[in-house]
């Protein structure tokens, strides 16, 4: 089979690159620049055009989606390069995706979730009622990809890290080194993902699909959840990096997200019930700190 990953040089990307030495699959990793000591094929994910050639050249079979638009608060001011890549451009892979009868697994937020107050684990069936840019243009492209229907996977996760690119663990590993006291907030309850476990997950799917190897219609198209088990806010998160770290001498204090202004209300209670996905594809999901551990030996490992 033949796979073709989009932001590859990203967080999950990265991590799709070290899960792909684990299959027979043949990978073309992409995106939109080369980064040195990385093997990247240049493609624009939303030039329609480009994307049939490469899909009919390489004779593709399945295309990961991990490019996205991610910057939440950014969204607000930059909405239509928000929705070229987060709404459009999966339109444009589900399109093609359908021509040739392949499958497309797109990867999601929690953040299509958020205005409407719940404290139970968010199931795939939910209504979406995101509170911004983001989130909405990451439901669209969802919406477009289901009405299209090729064989599609849509994957939702959420606090998304890793060893590779920015972001919260490894902000918060540099502020808990250098800062004498540090303000989380407490008042936002979710689960941290390690992108590793994402990738292994979405390798669970790939495998899945092979051995189905259908004709017509993929008998597990569909939303599934993913993220890491279990639950803590963003004052946990840190507390617990900071104690793997070492990091003792930082004094972190919970405060409320009213204390950081923004342009986007952040769901408060996004944690994903991962029933189907488990049931579905036996995925065995590692609990939150497990990962974090695993994952902070891989970035000491680095240096």
């Amino acid at each position: 089979m033949n796979i073709l990953v989009t932001g590859a040089n990203g967080q999950l990307g990265n991590e799709m690159r070290i899960v792909s030495r684990m299959t027979p699959y043949h990978y073309i990793f992409t995106d939109i620049q080369e980064v040195e000591g990385l093997e990247t094929t240049l493609l624009d994910i939303t030039d329609e055009k480009a994307v049939e050639e490469m899909v009919k050249q390489h004779d593709i079979h399945c295309i990961v989606n991990c490019a996205a638009y991610t910057n939440v608060d950014k969204a607000e001011d930059d909405e239509e390069l928000a929705r070229l890549l987060n709404a459009t451009a999966p339109k444009i892979l589900a399109k093609v995706m359908k021509q040739v009868n392949g499958l497309l697994v797109q990867i999601s937020t929690d953040y299509v979730f958020g205005a409407e107050p719940y404290n139970t684990p968010c199931r795939e069936d939910q209504t979406g009622t995101p509170t911004g840019v983001y989130g909405q243009t990451k439901l669209e492209g969802e919406q477009h990809i289901q009405q299209l229907n090729p064989n599609h996977v849509i994957i939702r996760t959420a606090w998304l890290y890793s060893e590779f690119g920015k972001n919260f663990l490894k902000t918060m590993l540099q502020f808990t080194a250098t800062k004498p006291q540090l303000k989380v907030v407490f008042d936002q309850a979710g689960t941290p993902t390690y992108a590793y476990d994402l990738a292994l997950a979405i390798k669970d799917v790939l495998d899945d699909y092979v051995k189905e190897a259908p004709q017509a219609e993929y008998s597990k198209n569909g939303i599934y959840h993913y993220s890491n088990e279990g639950v803590c806010s963003w004052y946990d998160f840190t507390k617990h990096i900071a104690a793997l770290a070492g990091h003792l001498s930082c004094d972190v204090q919970p405060c409320h997200s009213s204390e950081f202004p923004s342009k986007v209300i952040r769901p408060s209670y996004s944690v994903l019930d991962k029933t189907k996905i488990k049931e579905t594809f036996g995925v065995k999901i590692p609990y939150w700190t497990d990962s974090l551990e695993k994952c902070m030996q891989e970035l000491a490992k680095r240096g």
